[in-house]
Formats: structure tokens, sequence, C-alpha cells
């Protein structure tokens, strides 16, 4: 079978790899952060000056406590060296994924200006968010810093999903979507604002965390709940509204939607991700923060939201399509 050579298509392929790259970029970002080896390279674009980072103590100079910012009072750890080489080494796939996209959508610049310029705008997100990790990295990892870094890549992947959207709008439109109410894209935009509020709530939570290990005021994990701000408090019992929210707007997709239909599929991830993220939610209340749960609770926030931004560009090409090309064979009637 030999590949399409559709410039739809190709250019769809590589921008939905590029998504997912991106969201397993902000899973190993998560792994840094939690493991604290954000300065595991302590300069930028190289790691303690070479371009393959060190695996032992014996291969960095002597003076390398006063050389290297950061590394006054810590001893060489190859493990979080090599974790921070890792998440840089994918930044710069991620880089390229995007070049590639970008080039990809060449074509579009004539037929559908949009799908290039917002390929474009990605393009150029991807440039400022290499430099806003090196200045990460030159500040010490100042928590503010970090947390406009992980909104960058919000930004980034939604535009992606947004273009992809677009470039795909001429099959969205045959997606039947009648039997859904009226209020239903209504009520998926105010979950897609509840989420972003929700995150922000998380960011805010995460630079508490920083405040307290950066003071080394306490080590153990399992006390730090008792010195956070009130907004964790917030933030843990506002998860029953996003809860029951994207649960109501899963199961409308389920009742109005045949079986098979992609956004019925897409609403019963959404339902999973959104269960499997609070369960890391309590996790992480009731078991003393665990390093290993906090990456899959970032990750899982992030994916809510794209299923949240997919299902909402999605449902409104359809939605604009006249009732002719919203006829499909097995679809469901409004109930």
């Amino acid at each position: 079978m030999t590949p399409s050579t559709d410039p739809i298509d190709k250019f769809w392929r590589i921008g939905l790899i590029t998504v997912l790259a991106v969201y397993l970029l902000i899973f190993v970002g998560g792994v840094v952060r939690a493991s604290g080896s954000g300065m595991g390279c302590p300069d930028w674009p190289t790691c303690f000056g070479r371009l393959i980072p060190p695996t032992q103590e014996s291969q960095l100079p002597p003076d390398y406590h006063e050389k290297y910012i950061g590394y006054g009072d810590t001893t060489f750890n190859p493990v979080k060296t090599w974790t921070e080489y890792v998440n840089r080494l994918l930044g710069v796939t991620i880089g390229l994924l995007i070049l590639t996209t970008f080039l990809r959508a060449w074509p579009f610049r004539r037929t559908d200006p949009p799908v290039f310029h917002q390929a474009l705008g990605a393009f150029l997100l991807v440039g400022f968010q290499g430099w806003l990790g090196s200045r990460v990295v030159a500040s010490e990892l100042k928590p503010v810093l970090i947390t406009v870094h992980m909104v960058v890549a919000f930004i980034i992947v939604s535009l992606l999903i947004h273009t992809l959207c677009r470039a795909r709008r001429d099959w969205l439109t045959g997606l039947d979507t009648r039997g859904l109410p009226p209020r239903w894209r209504t009520v998926l935009g105010v979950a897609l604002g509840l989420t972003l509020l929700q995150v922000a709530m998380g960011t805010q939570i995460r630079e508490a965390v920083d405040g307290i290990t950066n003071a080394q005021v306490i080590a153990e994990r399992n006390i730090w709940r008792e010195h956070f701000p009130i907004i964790f408090y917030v933030h843990r019992s506002f998860s029953s509204v996003i809860l029951f929210t994207n649960l109501w707007l899963a199961w409308k997709l389920w009742q109005a939607l045949a079986p098979g239909h992609l956004l019925r599929r897409v609403g019963l991830l959404l339902a999973g991700l959104v269960v499997v993220a609070i369960l890391t939610g309590v996790t992480l209340d009731r078991l003393g923060f665990p390093a290993y749960v906090q990456p899959f609770h970032l990750l899982l926030a992030n994916l809510i939201f794209g299923c949240q931004f997919f299902l909402f560009n999605a449902t409104g090409y359809a939605r604009s399509a006249p009732p002719a090309a919203l006829t499909i064979p097995g679809s469901a009637t409004r109930l």
C-alpha cells in the first residue's frame, strides 16, 4: 500500500505525531520536576560544558562545585543529569517535528492560509520555548518561570490541535452531531474554562511545593500538605465539579451518537482521563505526594484539556455543516 501524497494527509500525520510527542515531553518534564532533576545539567545548551553529559563525578573538572550554578553544596548525580539530558533531547526532537509540520503546511499558504499561519505560530512558539528553557536553568529553577514554561507547552499543543482540526474540517463536517442537545457545546465551553482554572490552581500548589523544598523547610513529603495554602483545598474540592461536568458531556455523547462514532469514543476517553486524574490526585493527597505520581497527574490534566479542545473544534465544524452533509448511515437521532 503506497503512502498518500495528499498534502492534507501528510500534514495531518506529522501534526498528530507532533502533538503526541509534545504530550510525551510534558510527561518527561513532569518527571524532571518531580525528581528534582531540573539542575541536573547546570548550563545550557551543553551539559557540564559537554555535548554528551558525564556519567561519573571523575569526568568533571575538580572545581565544578564553584564553576556551575547550583552545585556549591551539591554532589553530582548522574541519574538526575541524564534525566534532564533526555528531556532536552526530546525537546530538540519536538523542534524538528514542529519544523517538519511547518514545512508540510507550506502548500496551505494559498489554499488555506490559517493552517499555514497557525503552523508557523507553533514553530515560533517552540523557538521561544527553547529560549525560555535556558532562562529556567539560568534562574536556578525559578518557580514562576517553570510555570510559564508549562503554560507555553499548553498553548503549543492547543494550537496544533486547532490547526489539525482546521486542516480536516471537510471531513469533520460529515460527522453527525444532531442528536446532541443545543446546550451541549455551551457546557463544553464551560468545562474548558473549569479545566484551565483547575490547572491554574494546580500550578500554584506546585509553586508552593517548590517554595517548601527550595527553602529546605520540610524534607518529608508526607507532611507537605500541612503547609499548603488554602488553594490546595479549593483545588481538591473543585475536582468534583470537573468530574460531574465531564461525565455529563461524555454521557450525552454516548446517548446521542451512533456506536463507533469518533466523538463518542473521544467522550469515553475524556471520562476515563478525568476519573484517573482524580485518582492520582487522591493518591498524591493521601500517600504524601509520591514523586512517581506527579508526572502522571500533570499529563492527565493536559490530556483532559486536549480532548475537550478537540471536541470543541470538531463539534463546531460539524454543527456548521448543512443537514445533508451531516447525514451518515447508522447515525443516531435526537432523543
